[in-house]
Formats: C-alpha cells, structure tokens, sequence
C-alpha cells in the first residue's frame, strides 16, 4: 500500500510539473507572438513562424486542460504537446541573437521534455 501511495503521488507530481511547464509554454508563446513579432515585423511575422506559435500555445493549453481533469487521453494530447513544442523550439531558434525567441525556444524545449516524460512514463 505504501508502495501505492509514493508512486501516486511520483504522478502527481510529474503530473503537476507537466501542467505547470504547458501553461508556461502557452503563455510564452502567446505572448511572444501579441506583444513581440507582431510588433517586430519581418521574419518574426512570417505567417508560419505566427501559426505554429499560436500552435503550440493551444495544444499547451489542450494539454494542460486535458492533465487537470484527468482525461484519459492526457496521454495523447501531451505526446502531440512534444512533438509541436520541439517544432515551434526549432522554428523559434532561428532568430539569432533575439532574447525573447531564445526564451520562447528554451520553454519549448522544457515542456517538450516534461510532455515526452508524461506521455512515454503512462503509456
């Protein structure tokens, strides 16, 4: 029973680290695009860098959403979240020498890690 119980709670902690790096990778991306590209122009505004960013901000918060109520298909949705997160991380990384694009990658790499984790540990 107490066996049980810690690898319960190892979930939920997981769970909690998942959901709490989605949000963060929502927001970033979210962010980025509103109050940065859209006001940078050029490269930044190129409609597929936008897309994917806007992507990956809505499967975040898919994922998020999904993990919260426990859905049974967190699983999916937090493998997609990866795979999405990983693109938009090496879309973002093109900007050379951009702070907010690095900070932007480098959250989508963590959540892309957190989500990988979730998806392959519950599979």
């Amino acid at each position: 029973m107490a066996i049980q119980q810690l690898s319960l709670q190892k979930v939920n902690q997981q769970n909690q680290e998942c959901i709490q790096d989605c949000l963060d990778c929502s927001n970033i991306c979210l962010n980025t695009v509103t109050a940065y590209c859209l006001t940078k122009g050029g490269m930044h505004t190129e409609p597929e860098h936008i897309r994917l960013m806007l992507d990956c901000a809505e499967i975040c918060q898919t994922s998020a959403n999904f993990m919260l109520r426990g859905s049974d298909l967190d699983v999916r949705t937090c493998g997609v979240c990866a795979d999405v997160c990983e693109r938009c991380a090496r879309n973002c990384d093109r900007f050379e020498n951009d702070s907010q694009m690095k900070a932007c990658a480098d959250m989508c790499r963590r959540c892309a890690e957190t989500c990988r984790r979730m998806s392959m540990a519950r599979a």
